[in-house]
């Protein structure tokens, strides 16, 4: 299974790529106007960018907060997949996007001209992500996973990437592992796919681990606070082009969705999950903010979305392990700066 996604996943990357180049080579529209700093004025007026169901992103955040000002954002559609909208903004579609650090080795590695800029996600005491059985189930143990199914929300992210870290630590053979199937279930019908004996084990986080839970009849096989801790576990990408030609539009984002992520964490809840609701009902994209009113944290462990080499040396030693890269083809520090970040000096 291991191969089949791996040569998926290049062979989307090197179109994705291709058409980047392409598009580049046609005259694609250069939303830059400029490569010097004019006195730290914005060089572009807007950025383009996925959002979330129901859910409020920290740029979203920001700018409600007016932090981005005089920057804007510009909604082209909805994601689930953090491979997806990080391939985005590799094609030029998006001007920024999201997903697990693991996911971003992987695409950098595929030789994506991206940089990591700002952790906008992770996993502390409040949020993180259980892999659930239904009580009474044979699966005790990582041994009894094998020839079995798992859902995950999409192949190549956080999900799988913890997972086959759980089954490594087991001390699992590749041939075992192999025989462990992941299979893509949207997050919103996994539990009910889980109790109806679809498959045999669902991730499931936030409010709809929480209305699982209340439900009853499942438990956790583990956690991935479990096997890392409290820890920062995707980040926000810009395209290196990007960051040369609008260092102060670079900027200004990531000064923004930092000071949202600490406005976040101190903030009472309370008024954290209003401004949600607030932000959800106002933008009229016909959703509910049902999930919005049982956040519980931000997840992040670097103040302001800090990054540390920790959070990508994990996954660089991960691939590695995996066979997908060779030991010393990356540094930490080669894939993210933090440069931008006004907490840089800070104590995190």
């Amino acid at each position: 299974m291991k191969n089949s996604v791996n040569k998926l996943f290049k062979a989307s990357v090197v179109l994705l790529l291709a058409s980047s180049i392409l598009l580049t080579a046609c005259g694609e529209k250069d939303t830059s106007a400029s490569s010097s700093t004019n006195g730290g004025k914005p060089e572009v007026t807007e950025l383009r960018y996925q959002g979330g169901v129901g859910s409020v992103s920290f740029p979203e955040l920001a700018d409600d907060l007016g932090y981005l000002a005089p920057l804007k954002l510009k909604f082209i559609g909805n994601t689930i997949s953090g491979p997806q909208d990080i391939q985005a903004v590799v094609t030029g579609d998006t001007d920024f996007g999201g997903a697990f650090n693991g996911a971003i080795v992987k695409l950098i590695a595929a030789k994506a001209p991206i940089k990591s800029v700002i952790s906008y996600y992770g996993v502390d005491e409040n949020t993180w992500t259980g892999y659930y059985v239904l009580d009474g189930s044979p699966i005790k143990s990582a041994k009894d996973l094998i020839g079995k199914k798992i859902a995950v929300n999409t192949l190549g992210a956080h999900h799988e990437f913890v997972i086959k870290e759980y089954l490594h630590r087991a001390g699992l053979t590749a041939a075992e592992i192999k025989d462990v199937t992941l299979v893509v279930v949207p997050p919103v019908t996994s539990e009910q796919t889980l109790r109806a004996n679809q498959i045999d084990v669902a991730a499931l986080g936030g409010v709809l681990r929480d209305k699982a839970l209340e439900r009853g009849g499942i438990h956790p096989l583990f956690k991935d606070s479990d096997l890392f801790g409290i820890f920062s576990a995707g980040s926000y990408v810009l395209t290196e082009k990007f960051i040369k030609n609008n260092p102060n539009a670079s900027g200004k984002f990531i000064e923004a969705t930092a000071k949202a992520i600490e406005w976040a964490r101190t903030t009472p809840r309370d008024e954290v999950v209003a401004r949600f609701v607030k932000i959800i009902d106002a933008r009229g994209r016909k959703e509910t903010a049902d999930t919005a009113k049982l956040w519980k944290s931000t997840g992040v462990a670097g103040k302001g979305g800090l990054i540390s080499d920790k959070e990508f040396d994990t996954w660089i030693d991960w691939l590695v392990k995996e066979g997908n890269l060779k030991q010393g083809d990356f540094k930490a520090q080669d894939l993210y700066t933090n440069e931008f970040n006004p907490y840089l000096n800070e104590k995190k």
